[in-house]
């Protein structure tokens, strides 16, 4: 208790307080930058700095994110770290800005939003990266969202945009345990995934009531995870085989195994004994690497994670040699983009040649059928060498079908009939 300290005591303590906060702040985002630079996290038995963050420091989920965030761009821009410390910026407001922080404009942007509130930030923001105005709607609200929600919280808080410009309410998916066998599931789906719904719910007709929408899920995610299970595992009995020739293949047997038997799970332990929690953006990796030898054996392939299979493979083979071969097939991965991209190009360009000499193949089409129709009368292939549209040299013709002394005028005389009526002021000849 601080009872017994007089106010002066007690506004000095504040402000000490807040100052070592900052400066501590500045200096964690300083470590945390490093520590994600290094990939620290990975020798820790961590698939990202933030797994590393929240499980190994106890920092939730929202909290490491914004960290994360806020130490990247403070690497990119050094200036922020001091500015954090002397209280100068605060973390939201590099949230703020840092999408909108280039080498060119950092400078006067951070001096700009030295010692602004959230409000003051967002408002210049405004001014200097306008966006277009929401359009204006008025709707009304369901009595379901108009109460506080499950978590408390009224449904205008999920509304997006800024407070002057809500253009609806967005409810958000989210999926909360209510006991060790059960889960509070809601969500928005698209127009297609609710005829999709419906489409199943009538085949399986009684055996799956319509009104079990769990059931109806189960079944549905237990579909997508065969289907998932298959593109890695294959599917069916395991298929023996002369299989691939390709000694870094991994037959489908010894995947299965493999799997099975890792949990489907990163296997990867940290240098303080903590096994890795990843069970996503898993790969197949060879123990003892088939450059030096080893075999797509079950006891040779384990379960790791991105991070860790390129943790192993620098230990094995170096950090240089690991990022020149990264560089490697970054360059072949572009290389590969433009070739695709100047294929299709190519594939365009002789489709629109394609069209274009249809095109043209109908006009001359059109031209001989004129002629054949009365050679001596139509003007239309007379009109054509001279610019004129074959839409632009029916119609002069037609005109000139239409003159009282038609059988009188030669084919000449008819020819500049039709120029004077394609003339001005029609201008529709040059």
């Amino acid at each position: 208790m601080l009872s017994h300290l007089s106010d002066q005591d007690v506004t000095r303590g504040l402000a000490t307080r807040f100052g070592r906060r900052l400066t501590n702040d500045a200096e964690l985002l300083e470590y945390i930058g490093e520590a994600r630079e290094r990939k620290l996290y990975a020798p820790a038995g961590y698939p990202s700095m933030k797994s590393y963050c929240m499980h190994e420091f106890r920092v939730e989920d929202h909290e490491a994110s914004r960290l994360i965030y806020v130490a990247r761009v403070a690497r990119r821009f050094p200036a922020i770290l001091p500015a954090i410390a002397e209280g100068r910026l605060h973390m939201t407001a590099v949230l703020l800005l840092g999408p909108h922080l280039t080498p060119e404009n950092a400078e006067e942007l951070l001096a700009a939003a030295t010692h602004k509130t959230k409000d003051e930030i967002q408002q210049l923001i405004a001014l200097r990266f306008p966006r277009r105005d929401l359009p204006s709607r008025v709707e009304a609200i369901p009595p379901s969202l108009a109460g506080p929600d499950r978590n408390g919280k009224h449904a205008l808080e999920h509304v997006s945009g800024s407070e002057h410009a809500r253009e609806h309410v967005e409810v958000r998916s989210q999926v909360e345990p209510l006991s060790e066998a059960s889960f509070f599931l809601q969500a928005t789906i698209r127009r297609t995934t609710h005829e999709n719904m419906l489409y199943c719910q009538d085949q399986l007709g009684h055996r799956v009531a319509r009104s079990n929408v769990p059931e109806l899920l189960d079944r549905a995610f237990l579909a997508l995870r065969r289907e998932l299970d298959k593109a890695r595992l294959g599917a069916g009995r395991p298929r023996r085989g002369r299989g691939s020739s390709d000694p870094r293949y991994i037959p489908l047997e010894v995947r299965r195994v493999v799997w099975e038997r890792d949990g489907g799970r990163c296997t990867f332990v940290g240098e303080n004994g903590h096994p890795c929690p990843a069970c996503s953006d898993l790969d197949f990796d060879h123990i003892i690497p088939v450059a030096r030898g080893g075999r797509s054996t079950v006891d040779n392939v384990r379960l790791l994670c991105r991070a860790h299979n390129q943790l192993e493979a620098e230990r094995t083979f170096g950090a240089g040699f690991m990022e020149m071969k990264r560089e490697a097939a970054r360059a072949a991965a572009e290389d590969r983009k433009a070739a695709a991209e100047e294929k299709r190009s190519k594939a365009e360009a002789e489709r629109a040649e394609r069209q274009a000499r249809a095109e043209a193949e109908r006009v001359a089409a059109a031209e001989r059928a004129e002629i054949e129709k009365d050679p001596d009368r139509s003007v239309v292939p007379w009109l054509r060498p001279l610019g004129v549209t074959l839409d632009h040299a029916r119609r002069a013709d037609a005109y000139c079908q239409g003159l009282p002394n038609l059988a009188e005028l030669t084919l000449e005389a008819k020819i500049k009939v039709a120029l004077r009526f394609l003339g001005p002021p029609h201008g529709r000849a040059a």
